[in-house]
């Protein structure tokens, strides 16, 4: 056995959890291959599975299985890089969390290289995980009513990307002219679960 559990969410959905981000892609990705799913949403450490006609949760989590024990499998390798100005209004506070100078946060954060976990929140908005650990700092004690579009935002384990303007409690490093989504692009999400991800101060 490979550690799936499950747990029942409807008539025709379960949630799948798993030991890890990287199973939960590898699993998400075996599962979009089946016929008569409806969609397979994976999340930090589960995925969610909803079925019109499809297999039954125990083919799901047989195919799950198979996936998680298969050696050759592997993500794409995607790289995205991203151009940040690293000037975000809370710079100066994550330095001051995390025991460094305004520079090292920004050396740190460039140098590391992410992956993206799922995404979430907002269209396009994707949880990246990787980096310096120094960096991982606690959301503001309460979130701002406005974050700019393009805003490059830390926040525990996760960097970010505010892909338009919305609420957010994240701490604001920089900001990027990248567009992470697009309704009218194909796909509209510049990133997807498994791509890397650099960023690059412009």
């Amino acid at each position: 056995m490979t550690g799936i559990r499950v747990r029942k969410a409807g008539e025709r959905a379960v949630l799948l959890e798993l030991p890890d981000n990287e199973s939960a892609r590898r699993v998400a990705r075996a599962l979009r291959g089946l016929e008569g799913l409806v969609d397979v949403v994976p999340a930090h450490r589960t995925v969610l599975v909803t079925w019109s006609t499809g297999p039954r949760a125990d083919e799901l989590v047989a195919v799950g299985e198979a996936a998680l024990g298969d050696e050759q499998d592997a993500a794409p390798a995607r790289l995205v890089e991203i151009p940040v100005d690293y000037a975000g209004d809370d710079l100066a506070d994550v330095a001051r969390l995390s025991s460094l100078s305004p520079e090292e946060v920004v050396a740190r954060h460039v140098a590391g290289e992410y992956v993206v976990a799922f995404l979430g929140f907002a269209p396009g908005f994707a949880y990246l995980l990787g980096g310096d650990e120094r960096l991982h700092v606690p959301r503001l004690p309460e979130p701002r009513p406005r974050v700019p579009a393009g805003s490059v935002a830390l926040a525990g384990p996760y960097s970010g990307v505010y892909p338009r303007e919305s609420p957010g409690g994240w701490r604001l490093i920089g900001r990027t002219t990248a567009v992470l989504f697009d309704p009218l692009r194909s796909p509209p999400a510049l990133l997807a679960a498994g791509d890397r991800v650099r960023f690059v101060a412009a």
